[in-house]
């Protein structure tokens, strides 16, 4: 119970800030009075939906995934620079590549965030999800480096499970 509390006192806290930083009128009454109806009411309903647990309300997974997402957006700017370099050579140096990527990731969150940030990466995106791998369509062959893509697992699996690697 105690712990179901904290959890509950993380998402008020998280709903406010959200809140108030998406809110330009803080001073006006009914506007205040709107915010916190909406935190009770979201709280309300994540309590009867049981989503207020550490699943629900992960806070022990905001410093691997500020982590991720550091390292994510340094391979999303590479990933754009070798792009640019491949499209923009007279030649035109592309290979569209389909690939069979394994995956071991067990967790559906895990599994996602790896899905969204092959995605994300400019030059390949995913195409299928399956039980055991991804379909990942790559620009040129470059882009579809195995030992970038198991880097990559292993950071989303370390984000997306709390741990700071």
């Amino acid at each position: 119970m105690a712990g179901r509390v904290i959890y509950l006192a993380v998402l008020t806290v998280a709903l406010a800030a959200m809140w108030a930083v998406l809110s330009d009128k803080l001073y006006n009454t009914l506007i205040l009075g709107f915010g916190i109806f909406g935190i009770l009411f979201a709280l309300g309903m994540s309590l009867r939906m049981g989503l207020v647990d550490g699943e629900g309300v992960p806070f022990t997974r905001i410093i691997p995934f500020v982590r991720y997402w550091g390292w994510l957006g340094g391979e999303i700017v590479k990933a754009n620079i070798a792009v640019v370099k491949a499209t923009m050579k007279p030649d035109l140096d592309i290979q569209p590549v389909l690939t069979r990527v394994p995956v071991t990731a067990k967790s559906d969150l895990a599994r996602t965030t790896f899905a969204n940030s092959i995605t994300l990466t400019p030059g390949t995106v995913t195409v299928e999800v399956e039980e055991r791998g991804f379909l990942v369509h790559a620009l040129t062959r470059e882009f579809s480096d195995m030992e970038g893509f198991r880097e990559m697992e292993a950071r989303s699996v370390d984000a997306a499970e709390g741990r700071s690697s």
